[in-house]
């Protein structure tokens, strides 16, 4: 099963504790920063996305949407 996350990266603080929770190991942080000086995640290869949504249940500040395909 297919999976699409969005990122708010205007919101995202780079806490990085998506990275650490990703089975897949395709989120990575952006090297440019988002408007509070922060590098904000987001997700390489989308296609291997399995919606499993272990990112967006560890986001603290709830700026990831998961959504199952």
């Amino acid at each position: 099963m297919a999976g699409k996350v969005t990122f708010q990266e205007e919101r995202c603080k780079g806490c990085e504790l998506c990275l650490s929770v990703c089975p897949k190991h395709i989120i990575v942080m952006r090297p440019a920063t988002n408007a509070k000086g922060y590098h904000p995640a987001s997700v390489e290869r989308m296609e291997e996305c399995t919606g499993c949504a272990s990112c967006a249940r560890m986001c603290p500040d709830s700026v990831i949407t998961v959504e199952r395909g």
